[in-house]
């Protein structure tokens, strides 16, 4: 009997119903979100630049680091992870090898956006678009590219914020016709628009919910009753980690001792179990499939 592959079970889950997605930069992390219960984990493509390099989200990690990267996190776990591909590393010939390389290292699926290159954050001003013509050839090149029928292409769009709602549903009806599995429509400004939205485009839709931009924040059961199918929070666990951190290394460099943290700290025991590592066998064998 053939294996049934995340992509797959991706699908599956969001024909069922709605799944939350929180977002991780790291394979440690995802697997805390496995260890707790969640169906599926997204790769935020700000995380990974904001944690590994310590740099903004505006495209400055290459094709080779994201894969590289978001192949740890999908090899970690056996839940589903989509990926945050900016807008492809490129034009469509680009965007095909970005297909190709995903799959290899077992990611469930893509988020592409129609945003010129350089990018920027979905929840800052001064966003440029590419023309519809330029993200459905994208789109297309990514759909004939997989190798695996059942991987998702997620065609993100930014006009909300530079043209404006109408704009917005009508791009995604045309990435839509393009072959896109599901729509990604980013920084709508208002419950009212997330509702109209869902009741304009009939697809899969996915609904980004971050901290501190233009969207409100809706409750998951809001969204999943205006018929989103995947709700993304790209860096809360990683905002409330960085909160914490920079408040544990103000209290040790006035204290200089550690001994007050201790009750916070995940435990080496607790670590190794996250980890499945067992310091006294042989060989560790904790990759996922």
């Amino acid at each position: 009997m053939t294996k049934k592959t995340k992509s797959a079970r991706l699908r599956e889950l969001i024909a069922k119903g709605a799944i939350m997605l929180p977002g991780v930069p790291n394979a440690a992390m995802a697997r805390q979100v496995e260890r707790l219960g969640f169906d599926a984990v997204y790769v935020s493509g700000a995380g990974m630049a904001n944690a590994t390099a310590g740099v903004p989200d505006i495209g400055l990690l290459t094709l080779t680091e994201v894969v590289q990267l978001a192949g740890y996190i999908a090899k970690a776990v056996k839940i589903p992870a989509i990926v945050d591909v900016d807008t492809g590393f490129g034009g469509s010939e680009n965007v095909a090898r970005t297909i190709r390389d995903l799959e290899a290292v077992g990611l469930a699926g893509c988020h592409i956006e129609d945003q010129e290159f350089p990018k920027r954050c979905g929840h800052l001003s001064g966003k440029s678009l590419v023309d519809v013509e330029e993200m459905t050839e994208k789109i297309k090149a990514a759909v004939a590219a997989r190798r695996d029928p059942d991987f998702m292409i997620i065609a993100r769009t930014d006009a909300r914020a530079v043209e404006n709602f109408d704009r917005t549903v009508d791009r995604a009806q045309q990435y839509m016709e393009a072959g896109a599995d599901a729509i990604f429509p980013e920084a709508l400004q208002s419950e009212q628009e997330f509702r109209d939205f869902a009741s304009e485009i009939h697809a899969p839709l996915l609904a980004n919910m971050t901290e501190f931009g233009k969207s409100p924040l809706l409750s998951f059961t809001e969204l999943a009753g205006f018929g989103y199918r995947m709700v993304i929070f790209p860096q809360s666990a990683f905002r409330v980690s960085m909160k914490a951190t920079e408040e544990f290394l103000r209290a040790l460099k006035e204290s200089g001792t550690q001994k007050e943290w201790l009750d916070k700290m995940q435990t080496r025991k607790e670590f190794y179990e996250l980890l499945d590592y067992d310091p006294t066998a042989e060989k560790w064998l904790g990759l996922s499939d």
